[in-house]
């Protein structure tokens, strides 16, 4: 264990040193200046109802999407889920994932993200009604990852993820990497747990609602006219954020367990922030959840979460896990998670 103190104390120190840098010498807001912002929600009602503390939180599949280094921590052979948001603005979003346990070669897994808008007339100055099209937008994520206990204290995880953005006849796609540790310290067991997600290409938007044809010289009856043109779109980089998290069992007795949670976050479109939460444990099988969001963060409309959850064993080796998220965004509508999944 000495061998992979020193580096993670390092990296620690490097990740936190960062994080300070960037609150002193950031002086304004990168808001909307990022693509495919869906990356950007968090996954799972667990999560969600603790308030997106969640990078120190192991042993659960939701970890594919906070820190892939927790999925090292479940003891099931396979483990799957599925999540459904009524997202704001009628937009809907969902995430799947599914996790196979090899045992000593680790944990592998696979993960599919989607956002869909509702289909609208295409509108323009002529036809204020609509011109009898129709337009939409969606976006998806596909990721494959692999995590494992490289000691009984510490765990890796990684995944690479391909990006996509559509609206209407054009799109835009790209490709990143999650990167994360998970450590469980000597005292009292706190977990710490770091992660950096969607580092990666950027992105562009091209197709045919940005292609069109010009005459060069502006004389339709002289030279070369109706040539292909395309406008320039510009290229945007993908919502990249690193969090440092701790969590311990601040009560553990025979059937209550009461579990803290902290996240600093440090995205690359606006300012850092913080996470915390708390989840209360009735012998393994009942779950009472709550927790803040966004703390510190310039302008936000997040805070108040709370939710909870069942896990029923049907035999030993298969269980049911079904949780409720309740995400409170201010002024714009509330925000309710459900999840569902199975352990076998």
């Amino acid at each position: 264990m000495k061998k992979i103190k020193i580096p993670l104390v390092i990296m620690l120190v490097l990740l936190f040193s960062s994080f300070a840098q960037a609150q002193l010498l950031r002086s304004t807001s990168k808001v909307g200046t990022t693509a495919a912002p869906f990356l950007k929600i968090g996954a799972g009602a667990r999560a969600i109802g603790m308030g997106g503390a969640y990078t120190a939180i192991g042993g659960d599949i939701y970890s594919i999407y906070w820190n892939p280094a927790g999925l090292a921590g479940i003891k099931s052979n396979t483990e799957v889920t599925f999540n459904h948001v009524a997202w704001l603005a009628d937009i809907n979003y969902d995430f799947a994932a599914a996790a196979l346990n090899l045992g000593d070669m680790g944990i592998v897994s696979l993960s599919f993200t989607s956002m869909t808008s509702p289909e609208e007339k295409v509108r323009t100055f002529e036809a204020e009604e609509g011109d009898g099209r129709t337009w939409d937008a969606n976006s998806i994520a596909l990721s494959v990852g692999y995590s494992k206990n490289l000691t009984d204290k510490f765990s890796i995880g990684a995944q690479i993820k391909f990006v996509r953005e559509a609206i209407w006849n054009s799109s835009a796609s790209g490709f990143a990497i999650d990167l994360g540790t998970y450590y469980v310290t000597p005292f009292n067991d706190m977990v710490i747990g770091a992660a950096i997600t969607n580092f990666g290409s950027t992105m562009q938007l091209q197709g045919r609602d940005v292609q069109f044809n010009t005459n060069p010289d502006g004389n339709a009856d002289s030279g070369p006219t109706n040539i292909p043109s395309n406008y320039a779109t510009e290229e945007f980089d993908l919502p990249l954020t690193f969090r440092i998290g701790l969590s311990m069992d601040v009560i553990k007795n025979r059937f209550f367990t009461l579990t803290a949670a902290i996240d600093a976050v440090h995205p690359n479109d606006n300012s850092e922030y913080v996470n915390s939460g708390l989840e209360l444990n009735y012998d393994g099988m009942l779950f009472i959840r709550g927790g803040y969001k966004s703390l510190f963060k310039d302008n936000s409309e997040e805070g108040l979460t709370f939710g909870g959850g069942i896990r029923y064993p049907i035999n030993d080796n298969f269980k049911i896990n079904l949780n409720y998220g309740f995400a409170d965004y201010g002024r714009l509508e509330n925000v309710q998670f459900i999840d569902i999944g199975l352990s076998f």
